[in-house]
């Protein structure tokens, strides 16, 4: 081997190491993307309505804070908000506050629950979240799906709180858990009015209109419903706590921008 030809290589070398960092450094750098100008932060429309947003935390039903939540902040398109205040303006005259679960759900949270789905031997929170539904029928019975209406930003999770609130007592990963629809003095603890089941209770008693949910179950079920229905949100009859503001803003785009204020930094 000559000496220029062993130059050459040493070159060759060099340079392709250079490309690599620099594709790694530019992976690196890579912003994450933000929310369309049409995207807000809830507090900022309305900061009077409670926010508990279970993603971020281990207790929901995969059991550990999920992929794209960055924050504990609910992001909404700016009509779906300013349609929430309205509802909150009501419920404050009668003595009540929303409160919400969640809201702007990204692709990738999504995808993070189709995985979990399909790994049949993680069952960690079945005994609160879906004692009676056996883990691989989620899809069939479409507890669990590739898109969400979440993810095009106009979707709430909600329920009702009456005022004043106390606060819901934190879960402590490996605490004893309840099935989601006992007495609501057995399951875990939430400030929200009674609703006959707990949030993302995989069961036929949470579809809203159930007929076994009876007396004051029911009644603040309906009390929801109205509310957000003269507020311009539709519901679903398989959950009692899923709402879609209509018309919806982006009816066929499914976004995946992180839930951080971050996100709509500057929006108002």
């Amino acid at each position: 081997m000559t000496l220029r030809s062993t130059v050459r290589g040493l070159v060759a070398a060099a340079a392709a190491l250079l490309a690599v960092t620099a594709t790694s450094s530019t992976a690196r750098a890579t912003p994450e993307p933000k929310a369309p100008a049409e995207f807000v932060a809830l507090a900022t429309v309305d900061p009077t309505i409670i926010q508990e947003m279970r993603y971020i935390t281990p207790h929901n039903f995969v059991g550990k804070p999920i992929d794209g939540y960055k924050q504990p902040v609910c992001i909404l398109t700016r009509q779906a908000a300013r349609a929430l205040h309205q509802a909150q303006l009501k419920l404050l005259r009668e003595g009540y506050s929303l409160k919400v679960y969640d809201c702007f759900r990204p692709q990738r949270a999504v995808d993070n629950f189709v995985e979990w789905a399909k790994d049949l031997d993680d069952q960690r929170m079945k005994t609160e979240f879906y004692p009676l539904v056996d883990k691989s029928r989620l899809f069939e019975d479409v507890y669990i799906a590739a898109k969400s209406g979440h993810s095009r930003g106009s979707s709430i999770d909600v329920t009702i709180v009456r005022l004043p609130a106390w606060p819901t007592p934190p879960y402590r990963p490996g605490q004893p858990l309840v099935p989601c629809f006992a007495p609501k003095d057995q399951r875990f603890p939430d400030n929200s009015v009674d609703m006959g089941t707990g949030f993302d209770c995989f069961d036929t008693l949470s579809h809203t209109d159930d007929p076994r949910i009876q007396g004051v179950q029911r009644a603040n079920r309906q009390l929801l419903k109205g509310t957000l229905q003269a507020a311009g949100f539709v519901g679903i009859p398989q959950e009692w706590w899923h709402y879609t503001f209509q018309p919806e803003p982006f009816p066929d785009t499914y976004f995946d921008f992180p839930v951080a204020w971050r996100s709509v930094a500057g929006h108002r």
